[in-house]
C-alpha cells in the first residue's frame, strides 16, 4: 500500500515558495508557507555537565579497563589484522581483541575536533563540531503512515516523499538514511536507487548505510559524482557519513568494520553510535550502559584511525533503557536524557564531534510523541550534540517513519532553532524611546515600534493553534495531528526539484544502470 494521491484542495497553484521569513500562514489550505532560511544553528549554552571531573573520569578508566581486561570481538578478519599491526592483544584462533588504554588514547588523538561535510549544493554544506547543530532527517524505519491511510510497510512512493519533504525544509539539514526501507525495491540494487533518488530529488548532504563493501563503495562514488569532484578532491573534502552501530555488547561485525574500512579509507565521515539498551543489551544502570557505550565507541574510533589518521568521525551516543515489564525499548526517558548529557561530556573530553538523537515511544502522533520528543530535542541541546538524528519523521520507537510526525518535528525544530538565536540587544531593540513614547498606563499594541516589526517579531508555528476557544470550533475543532496531515499533503504538492548540471546526471544515470546491470551488492554477508 502506498500513500494516497494528493487530494484537489491540497493541489495549490504552481510557483516557489516563499523564504526567509519565520510565520507559517495558518489561513487557508493553500496559504504560503514561509520559513527561516537555511543554516546551522549555533547552541550559545555551555553544555551541562551532569558529573563532576572526578566522576566522568571514573567512566573513562571503567571503559579503558573493559577494553583491557574484557575486549570486544572482531568478526572482521582484515580488521583484526589491521588491530594487530597497531598493537592490540589478540590471542591466535580467538576473534576476541583487547586494546591498551594508551594505544586507544594516541588513536583518537587524531580525531578531528571539527570538519566540513560536503553537500552537491555548497550553500548546503555543514560543519560538524563546534556549538553548531546539524538536522538530520529519520532513518532505516521499516514502516510509515500518514492518518488517511494508517500504518504500511515501507515503499517506494513514501520514500520519495519524505526525501522531498527533507528537501523542502530548510531546518532539515540533512538525509539521514531511508526515512523509511522501501521494501518493493530489490535488496541487491536498493541502495543505487535509493542514494540516486536521495541525489535528484535534494541536493544536502546523505547518509550511505555500511551493509557490505560493495554499497560502501558505491554510495562514496555517488558523493563524488554528484559533486562533480575527483578521487583526490573526495578524500579530502568528506561528502557523505554513515552510521556504525556496535552490536552491544562487545561485538563489531563484518558488514560495521567493512564500513568504517571503506568511508575511513576514502575519507568520508564515520559516526560510532553503540546502540546499548539498559537492562536489556546494557547494564541496568546509567553508569554501566554508558561505560559499555563508551568502551565501544572507543574501539571502533580508534580502529578508524588506524584505518587512516585523521579520518573525519563523530561519537555517537544512543543508550537508553527498556520497559522492565515487557521488554520494548523506551526513549525520551529520564534515564535516556541523563545517558544524552553523559555521553556528551565523554565526546567532548576526547574532542570528537558528538550525536545524538530525536526519540519517542509512542504509537501515534499524541502527548506523548511531543513530550518524548522535546524531552529528547532538549537533552540533544543540554549535551552539546552536534548532529542530531532522526531529527524528524521518528515514531513507534522508531519502527515507523510518519507524515504527520514529520511536519511536529519540522515545528519543534523551528522553535528550537528560533530559541537558540541571539537576542537583539540594540539600542532599537531595548526600546527605551518607545517606552517613553508609550508611558504609564498605555498600550504597546498601536504603538510605531510594535507597528514596524509585528510581523516577524516572534516566532509563528506551523501546527499549533492560537485562535481564540470561539473561532477555533467555529472552524470544526481542528486539532494539532489534523492540522499536519492537512500540511504534509500542501508541502509535497509545492515539491520543486532541486537543478543537476545535466552532464552530472548522465553521468549519476550510467554508473547506477551499469551497477543494476552488473548485479548491485550481494544479499547477504
Amino acid at each position: 500500500m502506498t500513500a494516497p494521491d494528493l487530494p484537489a484542495e491540497a493541489r495549490p497553484e504552481a510557483g516557489r515558495l516563499r523564504r526567509g521569513g519565520r510565520a507559517g500562514k495558518r489561513g487557508g489550505a493553500t496559504a504560503a508557507f514561509e520559513q527561516p532560511a537555511f543554516g546551522q544553528p549555533a547552541n550559545p549554552f555551555p553544555p551541562t555537565e551532569i558529573v563532576s571531573a572526578d566522576e566522568l573520569e571514573s567512566i573513562h578508566l571503567a571503559s579503558l579497563r573493559v577494553l583491557k581486561e574484557i575486549g570486544v570481538e572482531v568478526l572482521h578478519d582484515e580488521a583484526r589484522a589491521i588491530m594487530r599491526r597497531h598493537g592490540a592483544d589478540i590471542r591466535e584462533g580467538s576473534e576476541r581483541v583487547r586494546f591498551d588504554a594508551d594505544m586507544v588514547l594516541e588513536l583518537i588523538a587524531h580525531c578531528p575536533p571539527e570538519f566540513t561535510v560536503h553537500a552537491r549544493n555548497p550553500l548546503h554544506n555543514l560543519h560538524m563540531g563546534g556549538n553548531r547543530l546539524i538536522f538530520a532527517q529519520m532513518g532505516s524505519a521499516p514502516n510509515s503512515s500518514d492518518t488517511d491511510t494508517g500504518r504500511r510497510p515501507g515503499n517506494q512512493t513514501d520514500f520519495r516523499n519524505f526525501i522531498k519533504l527533507a528537501q523542502m525544509h530548510n531546518i532539515i539539514h540533512c538525509a539521514g538514511g531511508y526515512p523509511v526501507e522501501p521494501i518493493d525495491i530489490h535488496p541487491s540494487v536498493r541502495h543505487l536507487q535509493c542514494l540516486r533518488d536521495i541525489t535528484t530529488l535534494t541536493d544536502k548532504a546523505f547518509h550511505v548505510y555500511s551493509l557490505g563493501r560493495e554499497r560502501n563503495l558505491d554510495g562514496i562514488e555517488i558523493a563524488r559524482i554528484v559533486r562533480g569532484v575527483s578521487r583526490e578532491q573526495l578524500l579530502e573534502e568528506p561528502s557523505c557519513f554513515t552510521i556504525i552501530n556496535t552490536n552491544s555488547p562487545l561485538k563489531l561485525d563484518v558488514p560495521m568494520m567493512e564500513g568504517i574500512l571503506q568511508m575511513s579509507a576514502h575519507g568520508q565521515v564515520v559516526v560510532v553510535t553503540p546502540f546499548t539498551l539498559a537492562g536489556a543489551m546494557a547494564p541496568v544502570t546509567v553508569a554501566g550502559a554508558v561505560v559499555l557505550q563508551n568502551a565501544e565507541a572507543l574501539a571502533a574510533l580508534a580502529f578508524s584511525q588506524m584505518v587512516r589518521k585523521g579520518a573525519p568521525v563523530a561519537y555517537g551516543g544512543f543508550t537508553s533503557n527498556v520497559d522492565m515489564r515487557s521488554g520494548a525499548p523506551a526513549f525520551g526517558t529520564p534515564e535516556y536524557m541523563k545517558a544524552q548529557l553523559l555521553g556528551g561530556q565523554l565526546a567532548r573530553r576526547y574532542r570528537i564531534p558528538y550525536r545524538s538523537s530525536n526519540t519517542c515511544a509512542a504509537n501515534t502522533v499524541d502527548a506523548q510523541a511531543a513530550y518524548e520528543s522535546v524531552f529528547s530535542l532538549w537533552g540533544c541541546i543540554q549535551s552539546g550534540t552536534n548532529m542530531v538524528k532522526h531529527a524528524a519523521g521518528w515514531l513507534e520507537g522508531g519502527l515507523r517513519c510518519s507524515y504527520e510526525k514529520m511536519m511536529l518535528d519540522i515545528d519543534l525544530l523551528q522553535m528550537v532553532a528560533e530559541f537558540l538565536a541571539p537576542l537583539d540587544l540594540s539600542e532599537d531593540a531595548l526600546a527605551v524611546e518607545a517606552i517613553r513614547e508609550v508611558g504609564p498606563g498605555g498600550h504597546f499594541f498601536g504603538s510605531p515600534h510594535t507597528q514596524a516589526r509585528y510581523r516577524n517579531a516572534f516566532y509563528s508555528p506551523i501546527i499549533s493553534d492560537w485562535r481564540n476557544y470561539e473561532t477555533w470550533a467555529q472552524a470544526g475543532s481542528p486539532t494539532a495531528i489534523e492540522r499536519a496531515n492537512r500540511l504534509w499533503k500542501e508541502r509535497l504538492a509545492q515539491f520543486e526539484e532541486p537543478p543537476m548540471d545535466e552532464a552530472i546526471r548522465e553521468e549519476l544515470d550510467d554508473f547506477v544502470e551499469r551497477r543494476i546491470r552488473e548485479g548491485g551488492a550481494p544479499t547477504d554477508f
